[in-house]
């Protein structure tokens, strides 16, 4: 028989590091489990035998049911701020730290199931979770990690056998997620207003044991913490905005010390550049918007900082000092980041900030599709897309300036980081209710073209393009 100890060495070093952040806690029954998708690349990296996971007793440890005594999952606790109100208690409503295990190339990862069941953190949710949004969140986990973005993975999709309620009865699922941790800013901030200095200095301590080793050589530790974290981030968000990323719901508690994105909610891909882009259905202010993302991250660092004053000596004059350092460096870390991924785009050599703002300026005023553009640059066809050609002949000299000359080698460059697909709203929703009506097929069809999407696949040409001129606004709701 396949146990969980058979199949991962589980270990519970988040629980044991850090008592008092965490309950134990059993995922709720799944009657019929059924595997939907399984990550064959990600097991392997785990040192999992991908046939061990697709055996009875492999699906029913996905689904969090079946596990030896010695595995003992936990639901974890945080704070956050969503949508700027500060929520004191939030945690894994619906979700379970099964544990962690060190891959095969040495990196200690999390497994953690997301749909598993009411928690004592569940506010009033049930506790369950759908197909669509857990095949939604495998979707997007894996085409940011196919265009080299750090992200959270899922493992598998498991339907459960039952049927959720929500505004009509979908087949229940459960999603087992992989992460290099699920250490948030909020957990900072709940640990922060427990009072415990030494609960936070603990998780400080294990998170940068786990995520930021070199921080402990430093003279202050802590600050060093914090400044890791936020480049980490400032990189994180400079590669969302040059992929057309909308994280949708950039909540503290979605926002993690190790650089990865999380959560993947009300998220979308721009299609038609502009800054105020929002896809999510209570976002009705735009805070969250494509354009607001860079401030946002500072802001919610901002909190990671109050939350860490504790820990950073009795002198809160200078403890305030040196992170105001840290924080108003964040914008300019930003911007050296955004214009060094952006130069690869763009097939230069030397960042240019200016060139690449005024790219932006230039598609946004002649709506051009985001994806379609870069990828049309390397081919010479991207001025084809704009209706300015003037203004488009004035910028192109600036880049052909910086160009070098082998441009043959320039254009393979430029089609290594402009992707020729990315997960299109218009084809994500139709892929996800197929699923949920037992069709995987277009599911599984459009995971096969956001997973290579550098690749030139003459088959797949029908799901690179944008959207129909009369397609309707795309919505998502917070369903992960």
């Amino acid at each position: 028989m396949t146990t969980a100890r058979t199949l991962l060495q589980l270990d519970a070093t988040y629980a044991r590091d850090v008592p008092g952040m965490s309950l134990p806690w059993t995922a709720a029954e799944a009657p019929a489990p059924e595997l939907l998708v399984l990550n064959e690349e990600l097991a392997a990296e785990l040192g999992v035998d991908p046939a061990a996971l697709r055996d009875a007793d492999g699906v029913r440890f996905l689904a969090g049911q079946g596990l030896p005594e010695e595995v003992t999952p936990v639901a974890q606790v945080y704070a956050g701020h969503q949508f700027g109100m500060y929520q004191p208690r939030l945690g894994d409503g619906r979700a379970l730290l099964l544990g962690d295990v060190v891959d095969v190339h040495g990196r200690r990862r999390d497994l953690h199931l997301k749909g598993s069941g009411r928690t004592p953190f569940a506010r009033g949710g049930d506790g369950f979770a759908v197909v669509g949004p857990m095949l939604l969140e495998y979707l997007m986990g894996e085409a940011m990690h196919a265009l080299g973005i750090p992200t959270t993975r899922a493992l598998a999709v498991v339907a459960t056998g039952t049927q959720v309620r929500r505004e009509r009865m979908l087949p229940g699922a459960v999603l087992c997620r992989v992460a290099e941790s699920h250490l948030r800013v909020g957990t900072f901030q709940y640990a922060a207003a427990t009072g415990d200095h030494d609960v936070l200095r603990a998780l400080a301590d294990h998170a940068i044991a786990r995520h930021h080793p070199g921080a402990a050589d430093s003279p202050q530790p802590y600050l060093e913490l914090f400044r890791r974290v936020c480049a980490a981030q400032a990189d994180l968000v400079a590669r969302w905005m040059l992929v057309g990323f909308v994280h949708g719901v950039m909540n503290t508690d979605n926002t993690t010390i190790s650089g990865e994105t999380i959560d993947y909610g009300p998220c979308a891909f721009m299609d038609v550049v502009d800054p105020g882009t929002v896809f999510s259905s209570i976002d009705e202010r735009g805070r969250y918007a494509y354009g607001n993302q860079p401030a946002i991250m500072r802001w919610n660092l901002a909190r990671l900082g109050e939350a860490l004053v504790p820990l950073l000596g009795d002198d809160l004059d200078a403890t305030g000092e040196a992170l105001n350092e840290v924080l108003a460096a964040f914008p300019d870390l930003y911007e050296r980041r955004w214009a060094g991924h952006m130069a690869a785009k763009l097939g230069i050599a030397t960042p240019d900030l200016a060139l690449g703002n005024d790219l932006m300026t230039l598609l946004q005023a002649e709506r051009v599709d985001f994806t379609t553009f870069f990828r049309a640059l390397s081919t010479g066809t991207a001025r084809d897309l704009v209706l300015d050609r003037a203004a488009f002949d004035v910028w192109a000299a600036r880049r052909d300036a910086l160009l070098p000359a082998d441009r043959d080698a320039v254009a393979a460059a430029m089609d290594r980081v402009n992707p020729v697909r990315i997960p299109r709203n218009h084809h994500v929703e139709p892929a996800l209710r197929a699923a949920e009506r037992g069709d995987l097929g277009p599911f599984l069809r459009l995971l096969d073209a956001v997973t290579t999407p550098f690749d030139e696949r003459p088959e797949l040409a029908d799901l690179a393009g944008p959207p129909p001129t009369d397609a309707l606004p795309h919505i998502t709701y917070c369903g992960t």
